[in-house]
């Protein structure tokens, strides 16, 4: 048990230090380490459960539209750092309106008319999802399948359809995990074969 503990380790030495050295380099400077840091975290929080979670199901055969929302509420002032952009679920309140919200309850307080129509924009998108299965309708920009171009949508004060959401680093990602597995299969293998000897 020791010993598979100890392989584990040293793996994941190895893959911390390939996947530091990927992001960082040889950079000195304190904030872009920051802020590359962030999104080395973003990357294997949230990037790559979601395009794995998209393939998986566009490979089964099921329409899959993704997106990036991209958009720094303005409510957050200088309550948030300002190198802290677009957060996790900064997105909700756009999909249900609350910049137009007036009772007690104000999730999004003082925001602009440019928030006022993305959330409009928003609402629409997933409105007509939930109508339809498929978010786009008219006057809004064109949101594409994630199909095998991996089509997406930035969502934004202005909206663009992108395609293949931070290929440079899902391709670094998944050719890390396919490393991993043949060290650990050939880990598997080595500890088979140390026991058939005994």
């Amino acid at each position: 048990m020791e010993r598979r503990l100890w392989t584990a380790m040293r793996i994941n030495k190895d893959f911390l230090k390939t996947t530091i050295d990927e992001y960082l380099g040889d950079t000195q400077d304190k904030s872009r380490i920051r802020d590359l840091y962030l999104e080395l975290l973003g990357d294997v929080i949230m990037l790559m459960p979601t395009i794995e979670f998209a393939r998986f199901h566009r490979d089964a055969g099921n329409t899959v539209f993704l997106y990036e929302f991209q958009h720094r509420p303005s409510v957050y002032g200088n309550i948030r750092p300002d190198f802290v952009k677009s957060d996790h679920g900064d997105d909700i309140g756009f999909v249900f309106g609350a910049p137009f919200w007036n009772n007690d309850v104000k999730v999004l307080v003082n925001v602009t008319e440019e928030e006022l129509a993305l959330s409009r924009t928003v609402m629409s998108y997933w409105a007509n999802f939930a109508k339809r299965g498929n978010p786009n309708g008219e006057g809004l920009v064109l949101w594409p399948l994630y199909d095998h171009d991996e089509g997406y949508m930035q969502l934004d004060l202005k909206q663009q359809a992108g395609s293949k959401l931070k290929e440079h680093r899902v391709q670094f990602h998944l050719e890390l995990q396919k490393q991993e597995r043949k060290k650990s299969e050939q880990n598997v293998k080595a500890a088979g074969h140390q026991r058939s000897e005994l």
